[in-house]
């Protein structure tokens, strides 16, 4: 079992003790880990994502905390958390995670996902400079998802 499949077990087995609801400092986790607080980042963003059923709050600093929520959402709720998670840019690899992970929780299906997929990849993208991929990539992503709902 590597470092972030540890991590995540750990953070899932004390959300069941803690009832759903979990506060945890980034450094001290990192302490019991070993690692670097990235790798903390690492797992709450591919681990603990809205599409998979949390919701992540941290705040950053001295005093700071991740706060993780398992929640159910409906579809709809959702994708709109989604959109908004995804910001201004969006690389392919991401895309592709996400997209996957909707199809997962069920909010898509997998030949939408794979429209989405394809729509936001690197050869669809390739006549648009190298330095607004990123942003149109999330653009097409977010309003396909706007569709969706």
């Amino acid at each position: 079992m590597g470092i972030t499949d540890m991590i995540a077990s750990f953070i899932l087995d004390s959300l069941d003790e803690a009832d759903g609801v979990l506060e945890l400092q980034r450094s001290d986790l990192a302490q019991r880990f070993n690692c670097v607080p990235s790798q903390i980042n690492y797992v709450m963003s591919t681990r603990f994502s809205p599409e998979r059923g949390y919701i992540v709050e941290s705040r950053r600093g001295g005093g700071g905390y991740i706060r993780i929520s398992r929640v159910q959402v409906d579809r709809e709720t959702l994708l709109m958390h989604v959109i908004n998670a995804i910001g201004s840019a969006l690389d392919e690899t991401s895309a592709r995670a996400i997209a996957q992970n909707l199809v997962n929780s069920g909010a898509l299906d997998s030949n939408t996902a794979r429209l989405l997929t394809a729509a936001t990849s690197h050869r669809a993208l390739i006549k648009v400079s190298p330095a607004l991929r990123d942003t149109v990539r999330a653009d097409i992503f977010k309003q396909v998802l706007l569709y969706a709902v």
